[in-house]
């Protein structure tokens, strides 16, 4: 098993939990992963991403290569378009459709432009949170969604997000979980994406 993933998004948006998820996760599979993040100038609302290496074998770099990421998954479309000449042609790319109050861009011609993309994903993750019960569990819809393309056991990925909101109460733990179980659903049935 090989997967190389972004993700990516803006300050505040959780785009560092969504990554501590996956790799703590991956590592209770015994698989090797590397990270590689930049966060947003300490800024709600600046650019962050991480890049994310996930292999059964062992992994040299955190760094991928344009045209060798298996999925990208962002929490803000001007985001994911950054990102699109990183991805394989058969690629995935699953991103909310909701910018992040980000102005000086037209939001139609970047949904445009994911949309020409063969392997994309817009989902409207934003409103599936709030209807989980908060708005800042969008992060955990975008794991829960890309969680039918990873190759992870679902299960683990609970665990993590349990982990994750431990110190929290457990109506956020709940929340949350309910998210990822939300997001979960938006992509099951769709076609699977094979990747290498």
């Amino acid at each position: 098993m090989k997967k190389n993933l972004i993700i990516s998004g803006v300050g505040g948006q959780g785009i560092l939990s969504i990554s501590y998820v996956i790799v703590s996760s991956a590592t209770k599979m015994g698989l090797n992963s590397k990270q590689s993040e930049v966060h947003g100038m300490s800024q709600r609302g600046g650019p962050v991403y991480s890049f994310l290496r996930i292999s059964s074998s062992e992994i040299y770099s955190d760094l991928i290569p344009k045209g060798e990421c298996d999925i990208i998954i962002s929490l803000e479309p001007m985001e994911a378009l950054r990102y699109i000449n990183y991805l394989k042609p058969d690629g995935l790319l699953i991103t909310d459709k909701t910018p992040f109050l980000i102005k000086g861009y037209d939001i139609d011609k970047v949904i445009s432009k994911l949309k020409e993309f063969k392997n994309s994903i817009l989902i409207d993750a934003k409103s599936v949170a709030k209807s989980a019960g908060s708005i800042l569990a969008q992060n955990m819809v975008m794991v829960g969604s890309a969680s039918n393309f990873l190759e992870i056991d679902k299960i683990l990925l609970k665990e993590s997000i349990k982990t994750l909101f431990s110190t929290k109460s457990q109506k956020i733990v709940d929340v949350n979980l309910k998210a990822f179980e939300s997001g979960i659903k938006l992509t099951t049935g769709i076609n699977r994406i094979t990747t290498q």
